[in-house]
């Protein structure tokens, strides 16, 4: 297995130091206290936008937030669009803790990005966050003229959870269920729930994400009789063809690495246009710590050109 890059060993270093217990040992409310507090201490200041602005839809669960950005310089006219789905295993996250994310991808990727405030579980567990992911995205393209969305040119993004959700939304959106995005972003995505691959032997210790972390959201958010869903786990669809070209980013020392290659390799087999990125020496949730991992932004660059360049016309 490849080294950790020194930047992730540094990483490691400080959460050693700040003696943050693994996720797995905490409730609920103190491990997303725990994320946000991390998330504060590894981002980089947050980018100057031309936009943000804080609204709410009506979703299944009652109110749904969410929060709307718009890159700095652009003019208020129509212009693409991100739905961003944040990362935290479907326990932890929010609108504030990628906050930094969504203002970068605008800027980047020169568009809007709308980022859903999903329902968390224990409290609302699987399919909670499937239905508000769906809402927000057909929302985008009912109301797509009023908040200059050209709807024509909307993409689904997401994080780790928000991954998982991200490629939901793009299986749903070929079936007909929700609008079609025109394409997906898969950061670290969680695409199976089986937990059985190699790298979840390996990635064991001494990482923010270990396996037992992992099973730790898995229990809270999907009881073990819908872990085989598709909507739980995309990797088991029985079909991925016909879902909008793809960008896949991974991580070698990330309890996820192995199934999100093997998600990537299916989209390409079963006729998908697909962009794989490997990080061989990084870790996962390397996007939220910017102001320790290098590559961060290097990865939110790279998947804002290829966003991008699938927006160009013809």
């Amino acid at each position: 297995m490849p080294t950790l890059h020194p930047d992730a060993l540094h990483l490691m270093d400080l959460i050693r130091a700040a003696g943050r217990p693994p996720f797995e040992s905490l409730t609920p409310g103190q491990a997303r206290e725990a994320y946000a507090a991390g998330r504060i201490a590894l981002q980089p200041p947050p980018d100057p936008v031309a936009e943000v602005r804080d609204l709410s839809i009506p979703g299944p669960g009652g109110k749904l937030p969410l929060r709307l950005y718009r890159a700095a310089g652009t003019a208020d006219a129509v212009l693409p669009a991100v739905l961003f789905l944040h990362g935290g295993g479907w326990v932890v996250g929010n609108l504030e803790s990628h906050d930094g994310v969504c203002r970068r991808l605008a800027n980047l990727a020169r568009c809007r990005v709308v980022a859903v405030d999903y329902r968390l579980a224990p409290e609302h567990p699987f399919p909670a966050a499937v239905e508000d992911s769906a809402t927000a995205l057909a929302w985008m393209h009912a109301d797509a003229a009023a908040h200059g969305f050209d709807p024509a040119r909307i993409a689904v993004a997401g994080d780790s959870a928000g991954g998982n959700l991200a490629a939901v939304l793009a299986l749903m959106g070929r079936d007909g269920t929700v609008p079609a995005p025109c394409f997906q972003v898969l950061f670290y995505p969680v695409v199976d729930f089986a937990m059985d691959t190699p790298s979840y032997a390996r990635m064991t210790h001494d990482l923010p994400l270990t396996a037992a972390s992992m099973l730790y959201f898995l229990d809270h958010y999907a009881p073990e009789a819908v872990r085989a869903d598709w909507r739980a786990s995309p990797l088991r669809a029985a079909s991925l063809a016909g879902t909008p070209p793809a960008l896949v980013m991974t991580a070698g020392h990330d309890p996820l690495c192995d199934e999100g290659r093997a998600y990537a390799e299916r989209l390409e087999r079963e006729g998908v246009q697909v962009t794989s990125l490997h990080l061989p020496g990084h870790v996962h949730g390397l996007l939220t710590m910017g102001r320790v991992i290098g590559a961060a932004d290097g990865v939110l660059q790279y998947a804002a050109a290829v966003l991008r360049d699938s927006w160009r016309p013809g």
